[in-house]
């Protein structure tokens, strides 16, 4: 894994939050300020594309970058575009499949709500 891709890597799975390509270039930049925006878009297609980390496609919104890449649902504030990790019990999950009389092999499962911050 080159410098620069596992830099990027690091900056996606050190938080909890999940953060667009420009605010992981910002972050990158801090540490290596020669790197080219187009180095930190190429390695986040390649660690998504090798598994390593999920891309979150959002509406009207930048896509973000989660580190895990394993299927889970999100929950995302309409107002501020907070993005939190959900779990899906399995439990609703199996029946969906025997109604379908197949696997479930992957989702994509988005929830909206307005978060406590924008709330309050």
């Amino acid at each position: 894994m080159t410098r620069q891709r596992e830099l990027i890597y690091r900056i996606v799975t050190a938080a909890p939050e999940h953060r667009t390509a420009e605010e992981i270039y910002d972050l990158a930049r801090e540490e290596i300020p020669s790197l080219a925006r187009g180095t930190v878009y190429r390695n986040l297609g390649l660690l998504v594309q090798a598994g390593q980390i999920r891309k979150l496609e959002m509406d009207g919104a930048p896509a973000r970058y989660d580190r895990d890449p394993l299927t889970h649902p999100h929950l995302i504030c309409q107002r501020c575009g907070r993005v939190e990790d959900l779990t899906m019990p399995e439990a609703l999950l199996a029946p969906l499949a025997e109604d379908l009389g197949e696997p479930i092999t992957g989702y994509e499962l988005k929830l909206y709500h307005i978060c406590p911050a924008c709330r309050g």
